[in-house]
């Protein structure tokens, strides 16, 4: 029991065999650094003790050299006494040299020296025959006196190279062993230091190694590389591994299916000869870095993912590659990109199409988008009525053309503009009829379409369009025209194309659906608006004017513009806006305009004018809000904006206000231009109760007074303060007349496109020559109307108008008898001969107007009056700030070119016996 206890003890104090790789290394590298720290001593004792030998006969010969060389040794030796001399000598040499002995002897081996001076005079026990020669001579011998030493013998010759004597220096090799033994405590550190740096080296790779291992053994190790070469050839990607040589160091099975590599002869073979494609064994021996290169092998696309291994050193590095077989998935790449792009294209047409309400802009803009991403050439062609802004009723085959474009500009296909009457058995006169798609894959085969016009369809031919799809333009059910969509360049079209330009051509037929019917609306709402426009302005003496009116492409808006002649020499200059576009607005600006004329029949002030005209406004908005049905979409409440201007010819005097609109502008005769400080006030029908105010300018004879809408000087790109600056300069040239004036702003600012309708009026102030003005005070004497009449005559005769002193006559005493009977002084009768007419006016200071009636038969007076009516051409009264003025005129002409006459006898047969009640 014992014994075996303490074989067990045994046993446990020798470490058991390490089971893991690193173990079992570490054990190996600790017994090889063992053994070699083992062997590196004795080699290292054996040189120590070697060297010390080395160092002893080299000594022993320096000592013996030198002592037989040394001045007085020859002399010494051939003395009576060679001892006396030699022995004190040799022992001080010994002592410095710390040698074991020195020893001097005759040819003969009698001892001069010895450091046991008993031992002088006898014979030297080593053999020195050799050192005759004349070379010293050195050997290793056991003395009796001093044991085992290194002895060198040197000869010492005369003059006549004749022996003399000899010299024996010996070191005793205990000496020689006691300097190897100094050294062993240095020896050993050494070793000991030797041995932990290679013990903790080992250790450290131990770890690494057992790090890099994860502790696995050699049946672990063997089984993971069998599983990762399992795994390595298993899977579906292909590696290749190539050194920096360029020789293949390794490649599975997948790399090589991939690259048709043979099953045996590819590792340790350059990848030059292993039978891969030059281009692919380039790429795998250049080791450079390659991300998702796809390279053609066979019928296969190939990835390769390359990254550099190792060259860190300066070397060329080798390469670490992996390979996918990317056929099927660059052929999913390629489909899923096609759709792609096709709904991409969608997404365009629906943003790209249809961004003017203009129809054939918008078939220009479906050809396009689709060329070159659908088609190589597009052509479209519309319905007439379409183009006219109707609706078509039945789908025709005759159609225009309203756009041809492709990838070049010589194609050989109808050109835009023309009309085109499609044969029954074209494509498009069956796209039209049958409302569905026609698709001719190779047109020379399609005898529908060689029919419709043979000698250009072989120009197209010839010129390479080979292939046709002809949609129809649909919208709510209703044919508005055709797509066709034609392909030279490009593969032709397929089944699977239709579909696609079925909807693309749905989404361009909705545009251009829109924009038919705001080609109605638009010209529905032009001649609405050109209706209420002033066809012609009237002709006034001292009036020259000129204008121009634009309506927006957008929507028709509310501007509008008039000259209103008014009575005394005057006439009123009208420049508004509406809020809004369309019938809507075009509407209100004809009540608007109505409204102001009727307003001007009552010879109103400017600010009165359009206090009254802004109640209306708002009366309208009130009206359209209550029209409006919860929930409606009615029309917006209306606003406006108003310039009214009345030009007085005799004072030169011009009265203006306005209601949010701009401001005029005055050019004076000398062409300096500028903006008249005229107060604002807001648009009509805001409801602001705000008053308006009436500013009057004194405006120079031949100055242009200039009114227009803000369409004319603000835009989407500029402020209302850049285009008035461009107006003024534009209008700051002298001499130029109204329609010169007209013609310049327009050149200068006006917009291709405006975003409103524009509006500009130029009118040249004319003054009346005094010579043409007559005015006469009227006192309260009723006889002076007889001396007025007189007068008055007179003045028509020295104008030449004696044709009109009967009716001017009739009407000057009528006015003047009811100014002094019914009037208030101060009164005033003035006459105005402006060319075209004569204007009698009598003013008093008496607010009260008088009214038309017919008298009856018994009354004795009421009938002045009517006979004013009757004579005149036109009468009325104007109401001042205290009074009133009756005034009448007469034309010069009356159509024919001769002065009217009055038939008295027909005016008196208006008045009849019997009494009107009972008529």
């Amino acid at each position: 029991m014992r014994a075996t206890e303490a074989l067990r003890r045994a046993r446990a104090l020798v470490p058991r065999r390490p089971h893991s790789l690193a173990g079992q290394v570490f054990v190996l590298q600790l017994l090889v650094v063992v053994v070699f720290a083992v062997v590196m001593a004795i080699v290292f004792v054996y040189e120590v003790h070697d060297r010390a030998r080395r160092e002893a006969y080299d000594r022993s010969l320096a000592v013996s050299e030198a002592f037989a060389h040394a001045p007085g040794t020859v002399a010494a030796m051939r003395s009576r006494d060679p001892s006396a001399i030699l022995q004190p000598r040799a022992e001080a040499a010994r002592k410095e040299a710390r040698v074991t002995y020195i020893v001097a002897f005759d040819p003969d081996g009698v001892r001069w020296s010895h450091p046991d001076p008993s031992l002088i005079g006898g014979r030297v026990s080593g053999e020195f025959a050799p050192a005759r020669s004349g070379e010293p001579f050195q050997e290793t011998f056991d003395s009796t006196q001093f044991g085992k030493a290194v002895d060198s013998t040197t000869a010492v010759r005369d003059a006549r190279h004749g022996i003399v004597g000899f010299v024996s220096v010996g070191i005793k090799l205990r000496s020689v062993n006691d300097v190897f033994q100094g050294q062993l405590p240095v020896i050993g550190g050494l070793l000991a230091v030797a041995l932990a740096l290679a013990v903790g080296a080992t250790a450290l790779v131990s770890r690494r190694l057992r790090s890099q291992t994860h502790g696995l053994g050699p049946a672990g190790m063997t089984r993971m590389y069998e599983h990762h070469d399992a795994v390595l050839h298993a899977v579906r990607e292909g590696v290749v591994i190539v050194g920096p040589d360029g020789r293949v160091l390794l490649v599975n099975d997948e790399a090589r299916r991939l690259l048709g590599l043979p099953a045996q002869g590819v590792t340790d073979h350059h990848v030059h000869k292993v039978g891969m494609a030059p281009a692919i064994a380039s790429l795998l021996a250049s080791g450079r870095a390659a991300n998702d290169e796809v390279r053609a092998v066979g019928d296969r696309l190939v990835s390769f993912n390359q990254r550099p291994v190792g060259g860190s050193g300066g070397g060329r590095p080798g390469s670490v590659a992996t390979l996918r077989d990317t056929t099927d998935l660059r052929e999913l790449a390629s489909s899923a990109a096609f759709a792609h792009d096709r709904l991409q294209l969608l997404y365009d047409a629906s943003v790209g199409i249809g961004t003017t309400l203009d129809t054939v802009r918008t078939a220009d803009e479906l050809a396009e988008i689709a060329v070159p991403r659908f088609a190589d050439y597009v052509s479209v062609e519309l319905l007439e009525p379409v183009l006219r802004g109707e609706e078509p009723t039945l789908p025709g085959t005759e159609m225009r053309r309203v756009t041809a474009r492709g990838l070049r500009t010589d194609h050989p296909l109808v050109p835009a503009g023309e009309l085109i009457d499609f044969l029954p058995g074209s494509p498009v006169a069956d796209a039209v009829l049958t409302g569905r798609t026609q698709l001719r894959t190779d047109l020379a085969d399609s005898s529908g379409w060689h029919a419709q016009a043979p000698e250009r369809a072989e120009r197209v031919l010839e010129f390479g369009i080979h292939s046709l799809l002809s949609v129809p333009l649909r919208a709510r059910g209703v044919v508005l025209g055709m797509a066709d969509f034609w392909r030279a360049e490009q593969a032709p079209y397929d089944a699977d194309d239709v579909s696609f330009a079925e909807e693309l051509a749905a989404r361009a037929a909705v545009a251009i659906d829109n924009a038919r019917r705001f080609t109605r609306e638009h010209s529905m709402a032009v001649t609405l608006q050109r209706s209420l426009l002033p066809r012609a302005l009237p002709e006034q003496t001292g009036l020259e004017v000129a204008y121009r009116y634009l309506p927006t492409k957008a929507g028709v808006g509310g501007d509008w513009f008039d000259v209103i002649p008014l009575s005394g020499a005057r006439f009123a200059l009208v420049v508004g806006d509406v809020v809004g576009h369309g019938v809507h607005a075009a509407a209100t600006m004809g009540r608007l305009r109505t409204a102001v004329h009727n307003f001007s029949a009552l010879d109103l002030a400017p600010d009165e004018l359009l206090a009254h005209l802004d109640e209306l406004v708002a009366r309208m908005d009130e009206d359209e809000e209550n029209a409006e049905t919860p929930g409606g979409d009615g029309p917006v409440v209306t606003g406006a904006t108003c310039l009214y201007a009345v030009y007085d010819q005799v004072t030169g005097v011009c009265a203006i206000a306005r209601a949010g609109h701009p401001g005029p502008a005055l050019v004076t005769p000398d062409g300096v231009a500028s903006y008249p400080d005229i107060p604002g006030s807001p648009p009509l029908g805001l409801g602001s109760g705000l008053p308006i105010e009436k500013t009057e300018l004194s405006v120079p004879p031949d100055s242009l007074l200039v009114l227009f809408t803000d369409g004319l000087v603000k835009d989407r790109e500029r402020d209302i303060g850049t285009g008035l600056a461009l107006l003024r300069g534009a209008l700051a040239v002298p001499g130029r007349g109204p329609e010169e004036t007209c013609a310049a702003v327009m050149d200068r600012l006006l917009v291709p496109e405006p975003a409103d309708d524009v509006t500009l009026l130029v009118t040249r102030t004319r003054r009346m020559p005094p010579e043409r003005i007559a005015e006469w005070d009227i006192p309260t004497d009723p006889a002076a109307v007889s001396r007025l009449r007189g007068e008055v005559l007179a003045r028509l005769d020295a104008w030449g108008l004696e044709d009109l002193s009967y009716t001017t006559g009739l009407i000057t005493s009528e006015l003047v008898t009811n100014a002094i009977r019914y009037g208030a002084p101060p009164a005033r009768l003035r006459l105005l001969h402006n060319g075209s007419g004569l204007i009698c006016e009598v003013a008093d200071s008496n607010s009260t107007a008088p009214h038309l009636r017919r008298a009856r038969s018994s009354d004795e007076g009421g009938r002045g009056l009517f006979l004013v009516a009757q004579f005149a051409d036109r009468w009325g009264t104007r109401y001042l700030n205290r009074g009133k003025v009756i005034w009448t005129e007469q034309l010069l002409t009356n159509g024919t070119g001769d002065p009217g006459e009055q038939d008295e006898d027909a005016l008196l047969a208006q008045w009849s016996d019997e009494d009107p009640d009972d008529l």
